[in-house]
């Protein structure tokens, strides 16, 4: 499949035969416009979202998804930026959409290429089109539409730090003629890395005596190559109607070697005190829609999407554990997963006289899971073999269906209400576990409401939601996954079957003010109440082994506050050079009532964070830089009775510089994490023998990136 898409976009690529294409409205549409000529989505539409447009991705020169998003207000990214949320809740509580449906599992956002990306959709509140799995809020991802008349951009660059080189590129290629038009993405790269980390571990005992001080020194290395397609295709029919086709796909290899060893100062090594792994990945990833618009009349109309995708990885770890300096247990694990899924989208919308707009769709899909683990292990001593061969397969059927009204109630007031019924079921078997069903259904009434004031500047926004985050398919398994050391700071892992949905009512208001062109000042404070709240339990199981596990332990309610502020400084300075500013902060509270306290908040919240920008360009466009400053608070959380984790905030200073050779070549400057600071996270666990505690350091890393950019 993936070589026949290569070799069609190959194929458009060499011909000149194209078409125009005509541009889709957003996928986020719960919005009233003013006049066509001043429409702003961020100040017009009822639902309150940020739009990150494809300029302000490219600006740093990122390389990844959550590097840019780091510097979006109300987000924050964790380490490697997988781990992207809202109001400070990752874990899943922030919904990831890529083109306004769900990411599939096991997709990793992070191989998307900035360049393929048309924009961002940032949306505090919930609507009934999209999945109401969203109790912190929405980041959907919308891939480049637009197409321009024989376009064709080329991007060159290379990232280098102490601990690793990335270079890599990208190629757009767009044309059009008559009805039809066509747009290719092709990027890749190649990261190759060798870097250092430690961790430190430690018992002390009721009087205070250290009884356990060791150092887990960690030496990774390796290499990991991405390439990336996501081709357009773009019809417009004779009687008005328009056919899409939208497809992505992606291959990535993973090497890496790894070593670790103990350095022991109190007490003893653990069993196997030195490990030595050589690990191996592949996967491919692709997905295809095909979507279809029909215009009724007096304003009606059908968008329906259907679409699969392709998933399939496998790997290999092969790890030698010794004991007292011989190796003494060989390691070797064979996994991998197959995934496939259909799934369709639509939207039947209509005016209702002058001021309704009526809607009413669904969202359908089933995705069928494979997951095998075959494990070999050998005793060196005897040659007696130990194996395990264990693996799960899953289905998830999910159905919605939702109708919602936009109401221009006057000029100044819209007013939204939507209702969203949401079904799933999951079902699982394998080896070592009963079969697994799980069903879960949710009604979800929204409200949302934005009112201008009459001096034209000032406006206020309410919602009202209900939203739940469904267990994943890998939390329901019952398939085990065992740790080399068993203990409380390295436990096994157990999926828990009877894991229930979390739901969430929810309240947001915010004041926003805009007092001249580009120049914006917003206060947003929100409210959720979570029921059937989920955290992980370290337990001691029948056999005597330490298991992480899932638990629905009752209910937590989280706060937030997120104040923003950007304009240019010619807004409050006469003569004022081409310098714009950009400043917010994020302050967030939870509380979790099965979980004593103080500090019972959500594990790994962010409580507070914030941004400070500014970005400048000369006169005659010839430069341009600029810098971002983001902080990031952490602290001590108290996860369980016994259970308490720590980690120090974190400060990161970006910058870039950039310079325009003539109109179509440009040379990039960037860097990233200038200040280099160390990362601590510490885990701690109050035992019957004393303070058990496992604290680990990422080493802090600057990166420097020189990318050529050229249009022809």
């Amino acid at each position: 499949m993936i070589r026949l898409t290569l070799l069609a976009a190959a194929v458009l690529a060499a011909t000149h035969a194209m078409a125009d294409e005509q541009k889709p409205e957003p996928i986020q549409k719960v919005e009233v416009k003013a006049a066509a000529d001043t429409y702003n989505p961020r100040r017009d539409d009822t639902a309150s979202k940020i739009i990150v447009s494809s300029d302000e991705l490219k600006r740093y020169g990122d390389t990844s998804i959550g590097d840019a998003l780091k510097r979006v207000p109300g987000v924050t990214v964790g380490a490697g930026g997988r781990d992207i949320r809202m109001r400070g809740l990752g874990n899943g509580y922030t919904q990831i959409l890529l083109n306004g449906e769900r990411v599939p599992p096991g997709f990793n956002i992070e191989t998307l290429a900035p360049d393929s990306i048309e924009r961002i959709e940032v949306i505090r509140s919930a609507s009934a089109e999209s999945s109401t799995q969203a109790i912190a809020g929405t980041i959907n991802i919308v891939l480049k539409k637009a197409v321009k008349a024989a376009q064709r951009e080329f991007k060159f660059g290379v990232s280098r730090s102490r601990e690793a080189t990335n270079p890599n590129g990208n190629l757009v290629l767009s044309d059009k003629v008559g009805n039809f038009s066509y747009s290719v993405n092709m990027g890749g790269g190649r990261f190759e890395f060798d870097r250092n980390s430690f961790s430190d571990e430690q018992l002390i005992d009721l009087a205070g005596r250290p009884q356990m001080e060791r150092r887990l020194l960690v030496h990774d290395r390796g290499h990991a190559r991405g390439l990336e397609l996501a081709p357009r295709l773009n019809w417009n029919l004779a009687n008005g109607d328009t056919l899409t086709s939208q497809s992505f796909i992606n291959r990535n290899v993973f090497k890496s070697t790894i070593d670790r060893g103990f350095h022991v100062a109190v007490g003893e090594a653990p069993f196997y005190e030195a490990v030595h792994v050589v690990n191996a990945n592949k996967s491919e990833f692709a997905r295809s829609d095909l979507n279809w618009v029909h215009k009724f009349g007096e304003g009606a109309k059908l968008d329906a999407k259907i679409g699969g995708h392709r998933l399939r990885s496998n790997g290999q770890w092969r790890e030698a554990d010794a004991h007292q300096g011989a190796r003494s247990l060989q390691h070797d694990v064979f996994s991998g997963v197959s995934e496939w899924g259909v799934s369709s989208t639509g939207k039947y919308s209509a005016p209702l006289g002058a001021d309704h707009a009526l809607a009413m769709g669904w969202d359908v899909g089933f995705t069928d899971r494979d997951d095998w683990r075959n494990q070999r292990d050998i005793i060196v001593a005897t040659g007696a073999p130990d194996d395990a061969d264990e693996g799960y397969r899953a289905a998830l059927r999910r159905g919605a269906v939702y109708a919602q009204d936009e109401w221009s109630v006057s000029k100044s007031w819209s007013l939204y209400l939507g209702l969203r019924w949401e079904g799933l079921e999951t079902r699982s078997s394998g080896d070592g576990f009963a079969p697994v069903r799980n069903r879960s259904s949710v009604w979800s009434p929204l409200a949302q409401t934005l009112y201008k004031l009459p001096n034209g500047k000032d406006q206020l926004r309410a919602a009202l939601t209900r939203t739940y985050k469904a267990p994943a398919a890998y939390a329901l398994s019952g398939r085990r996954f065992t740790a080399t050391n068993n203990s409380q700071i390295e436990p096994d892992w157990v999926g828990n079957p009877n894991l229930k949905p979390e739901l969430a009512t929810g309240i947001d208001a915010s004041y926003e003010h805009y007092w001249a062109e580009g120049a914006l000042f917003s206060v947003a404070a929100a409210a959720r109440r979570i029921n059937n709240f989920t955290r992980r339990d370290v337990v001691l199981d029948a056999g005597g082994k330490w298991v992480s596990t899932m638990l629905n332990t009752g209910r937590a309610d989280v706060r937030s506050l997120d104040l923003e502020l950007k304009f240019p400084l010619k807004a409050v300075m006469d003569n004022a050079p081409a310098l714009d500013v950009r400043a917010s902060a994020s302050r967030n509270w939870s509380r979790v009532d099965s979980v004593p306290g103080p500090d019972n908040r959500l594990d790994q919240q962010v409580p507070f964070s914030a941004i400070l920008g500014l970005d400048y360009k000369t006169a005659d466009g010839l430069w341009s830089l600029g810098g971002s400053f983001n902080f990031r608070a952490n602290g001590l959380v108290r996860v369980g009775a016994y259970q308490y984790g720590w980690s120090t905030p974190s400060r990161q200073l970006d910058a870039y510089l950039a310079w325009k050779l003539d109109p179509k070549t440009q040379l990039r400057l960037s860097a990233w994490n200038l200040l280099a600071q160390d990362f601590q996270s510490r885990s701690t666990f109050l035992t019957g023998k004393g303070l058990l505690s496992s604290a680990s350091t990422t080493p802090g890393v600057r990166n420097i990136r020189l990318q050529l950019e050229m249009r022809f």
